[in-house]
């Protein structure tokens, strides 16, 4: 008997997706990213209260993540113009303050390119580890990538309790990672 073949990264999908760094018009898809991603893409592992205290976080206004661009360095996404997927990075305390997808596009790669070349930005400036505060929907995949669970806690958010891990990778000396990676296609465009 033949197994139904498990469903991949569509090559041609990540083939259009360009990493690069993010731009001030980029502010209104990282809002939209962050707003939907939350709302649709984690419905499976928090109820609707948890998920509109979380979204509700941050405001959809435009200039609130323009001003988180010039905070982070903030790696985006993106597919034919448009940001699907955004990675902050906070360097000098060594980790990632965010990473969200389009939840029709999670699952498909996209993340898991904006965590690599998280990593590759991280390696660039000597770190020795990167960590992440992930939510339920993003601990499993980071798990498949070779982070490792530190611990888990309960934040709250407009009065609102939500269950969030932390999880490390640690990075070699060398260019040696605690696990090799195989695919580069990953790589930062260097436009901004």
């Amino acid at each position: 008997m033949i197994e139904p073949q498990r469903h991949r990264p569509s090559d041609a999908l990540l083939e259009r997706v360009r990493l690069r760094l993010a731009r001030d018009q980029d502010a209104v898809d990282q809002a939209e990213v962050f707003h939907h991603a939350i709302m649709r893409g984690a419905a499976g592992h928090y109820d609707l209260d948890q998920r509109e205290a979380w979204a509700c976080a941050l405001p959809r206004d435009p200039g609130a993540w323009v001003m988180r661009q010039l905070r982070y360095r903030t790696l985006v996404a993106d597919l034919d113009r448009r940001c699907v997927g955004f990675c902050e990075l906070d360097l000098p305390h060594g980790r990632i303050s965010m990473l969200y997808v389009w939840p029709s596009l999670q699952g498909r790669g996209i993340g898991a390119c904006l965590l690599a070349a998280a990593l590759d930005q991280a390696r660039a400036e000597k770190l020795a580890h990167l960590d992440i505060d992930a939510s339920l929907v993003l601990a499993p995949r980071l798990e498949r990538l070779g982070w490792r669970r530190l611990s888990s806690e309960r934040v709250e958010r407009g009065g609102v309790v939500l269950e969030r891990l932390r999880y490390r990778y640690t990075l070699g000396h060398a260019g040696f990672d605690q696990t090799p990676s195989t695919d580069r296609s990953h790589r930062m465009v260097a436009s901004r």
